[in-house]
């Protein structure tokens, strides 16, 4: 089953007569890409000031610590708002044909939401969050490709979705960094040919980020940045359902999460530490306690619209160019993470 069809999903085809279906196709027919975007811009704004009253309210709030990289105690749980908005322009800029493959995938866009948003409110354990998010991403495989005969591609993207919701966990540590970077691999996927939808996401995090960046009136929490994570891996597998080429050309814009977040990992799992547990030593966090976070944000941002400009520019009917070109890209970013990483400035505290 595929999102993109034609037809009506085979699999589910018992959903494709619903009413709230047809409902949200008459809508998005009505509604232009315009108003879309600027309603899903208000409503991120919006959802995240209340989020932030809740929060205030709930005393759901980071205190900082040796494994934090604020040093004010800062209200979470904010990623509520675009989350919202994003679940919005998901039903919104669905096509009537696809609505029951959809709701499939915002079925698992809410799991990981859900899932943050306890963990917001009460800390769970890694191996059930892990079960949620396999679920997820089994969901947006599902109705992405056809597990029979597009096995290595099935797994391959619950392997993504999987990969960049813990992603985006660990790499939202400082200012405005999470949001931003997901409005940038956005615009690019809408440049790639996904817009209306990828448009209203980045406006879901340029919504957010006035109470996020220059300086954070609250964090986004695992409810955001898991779901931010996993509305990713739908962008990218999307993108990959069209053209196996705009799924690799997408990787370059993800590829300052991906090689930090990476990197991080495997020197970890290298010196036998424990991997899973909450630390700062990712480059962001390094640069960070040197630079400061308007900086090092805006050095990310420099990064990935560097990376998103020679994803649009590479071309579409040659993903052996694309590949070659993705090899070279990373492996220059993994080598100046380690000369990053050797600076004066990479005391790390753990």
């Amino acid at each position: 089953m595929r999102l993109w069809r034609s037809q009506p999903p085979l699999a589910v085809s018992e959903l494709q007569g619903m009413g709230l279906g047809q409902a949200a196709a008459e809508l998005r027919g009505r509604v232009s890409p315009l108003l879309l975007t600027l309603t899903v811009l208000v409503v991120s704004a919006a959802g995240t000031a209340v989020a932030r009253a809740y929060a205030l309210r709930r005393r759901l709030v980071d205190e900082p610590g040796a494994r934090r990289s604020h040093s004010i105690a800062t209200p979470r749980g904010g990623g509520a708002g675009p989350g919202v908005a994003i679940a919005i322009a998901i039903l919104m800029t669905a096509e009537r044909s696809e609505f029951a493959s959809v709701v499939l995938s915002l079925a698992g866009f809410l799991a990981v939401a859900a899932i943050g948003a306890w963990d917001d409110h009460r800390p769970l354990s890694a191996s059930l969050r892990l079960i949620v998010h396999v679920g997820a991403g089994v969901l947006l495989a599902f109705v992405t490709f056809e597990p029979s005969t597009q096995p290595m591609l099935f797994l391959a993207v619950i392997a993504m979705a999987v990969v960049l919701i813990n992603v985006w966990n660990f790499m939202d540590g400082i200012d405005g960094i999470a949001a931003s970077q997901a409005a940038i691999v956005a615009v690019a996927a809408a440049a790639l040919g996904d817009a209306p939808l990828a448009l209203a996401v980045a406006a879901a995090c340029i919504g957010f980020l006035p109470f996020n960046f220059p300086r954070a009136r609250i964090f986004m929490g695992d409810v955001g940045s898991g779901a931010l994570g996993f509305v990713m891996a739908m962008l990218a597998a999307r993108a990959a359902a069209r053209a196996p080429s705009d799924g690799l050309r997408l990787l370059f814009p993800l590829s300052p999460f991906l090689v930090d977040a990476g990197m991080t990992l495997l020197r970890r799992m290298v010196r036998r530490e424990r991997w899973w547990e909450a630390h700062t030593q990712h480059l962001y966090q390094a640069l960070a306690r040197r630079y400061g976070h308007v900086r090092v944000t805006s050095g990310y941002i420099a990064a990935a619209v560097v990376a998103s400009v020679i994803a649009i520019s590479m071309p579409s009917d040659r993903p052996g160019v694309t590949m070659a070109s993705l090899g070279v890209w990373y492996t220059g970013a993994a080598v100046l993470w380690l000369i990053a990483q050797r600076g004066p400035h990479a005391a790390a505290k753990d």
